[in-house]
């Protein structure tokens, strides 16, 4: 690391804020629906820090990995020598309605891409949108053969709009060499065109053939929360389409980063930027924060248990059906999807690790 001290800076910073503002979410909307939250606790590990509330014992472990937002009652636990929550007003996790139980859950994911919203906000307004206008077609490449020009806009590329050009990116680099229909733009007029991406064996990828994000549009206006809407969804395409890159089998190991591949993400880019001073790095770390925050969001809210998600199929179960899954065995099914997702966890940062002895 090129600049040790800054780069923990805002590592810290960074996760903290997205894990703060995950478990926020499941703390507040569970106190608005009356159910006792036990413990709010940023971190793994011993506890650093500790102070008792009213209801609340907020709490700062060692590790600044994940936290945690424990619901009275949850996975049938309750707090030392009760049955239930002792204030009338607050109920346990389980004596709450179903529904009331699946906002408070959901509810960790969706303020994660709140913040990814917040966030956006500030670096939509700074540095403008990248339009979908191509730049420059590549000489033999499809985009060429199919009657694709410079100055044209991608509209929709296999009918999901593209109002970005990095949109137009990721659809590119994730291609697996099928057809691809694209619409684009030229002088107001729609036009549409079928194309198949060339292989590149050099970069292991495929290439539509064109370039862009040359075309700025400032959007220091009410553009603003228009196109900061775009910049996250951008984000959320992006982390659904890698998942699926990944789990057909596209992604590789060394293509995954844990805490330590995001620090090195983050030294690098304070390395990069800082020549151009410290409103483009705080900017770029802004960046990073958004990335990360929409990440925890569609993460968790994968049908895996121990994650939200894998919370929220027991609920919809109940919901639908009418039958709740005893507490002991749900815990139990969480309890091995977390020892499964901790392994995980250690096997990805083992490989952040020994990619620098590579």
């Amino acid at each position: 690391m090129n600049s040790p001290i800054l780069t923990i800076v805002f590592f810290l910073l960074i996760i903290t804020l997205v894990v703060v503002s995950h478990e926020f979410g499941h703390y507040l909307i569970a106190r608005i629906n009356g159910i006792k939250v036990n413990e709010f606790s940023i971190g793994f590990g011993p506890a650093i820090f500790k102070k008792k509330g009213k209801v609340t014992d907020f709490v700062i472990r060692l590790l600044p990995f994940g936290g945690a937002c424990i619901f009275e009652g949850e996975d049938g636990k309750y707090s030392e020598g009760e049955d239930k929550a002792d204030d009338l007003s607050q109920k346990s996790f389980n004596d709450a309605p179903v529904w009331a139980r699946i906002a408070a859950v959901f509810a960790g994911p969706l303020f994660n891409i709140i913040l990814a919203y917040l966030m956006a906000l500030i670096i939509v307004w700074f540095c403008g949108a990248d339009l979908p206008v191509v730049h420059s077609v590549m000489e033999g490449y499809p985009a060429e053969a199919a009657g694709i020009q410079a100055g044209d806009t991608i509209v929709k590329i296999d009918g999901h709009s593209t109002k970005l050009w990095r949109d137009v990116m990721v659809k590119s680099m994730m291609s697996s060499g099928k057809p691809m229909e694209i619409v684009y733009e030229r002088g107001g007029e729609k036009k549409s065109t079928t194309l198949i991406p060339m292989y590149s064996e050099e970069d292991a990828r495929y290439y539509i053939g064109f370039t862009g994000g040359a075309e700025y549009l400032a959007c220091n206006n009410l553009k603003v929360f228009k196109y900061s809407a775009y910049e996250v969804r951008y984000w959320l395409v992006g982390t659904w389409d890698s998942l699926i890159y990944m789990v057909t089998g596209h992604a590789k190991l060394d293509d995954i980063s844990g805490p330590v591949g995001v620090a090195n993400i983050i030294d690098d880019t304070i390395e990069e930027t800082k020549p151009h001073g410290a409103l483009i790095v705080l900017v770029n770390m802004l960046n990073i924060a958004v990335l990360l925050s929409v990440n925890l969001g569609v993460l968790n809210l994968l049908p895996i248990p121990a994650l939200d998600g894998g919370r929220l199929l027991f609920l919809f179960f109940e919901a639908v059906s009418g039958k709740k899954v005893p507490p002991d065995k749900e815990g139990i099914i969480h309890l091995i999807g977390f020892v499964l997702l901790m392994i995980f966890m250690v096997v990805v940062l083992f490989n952040d690790i020994t990619k620098f002895f590579r």
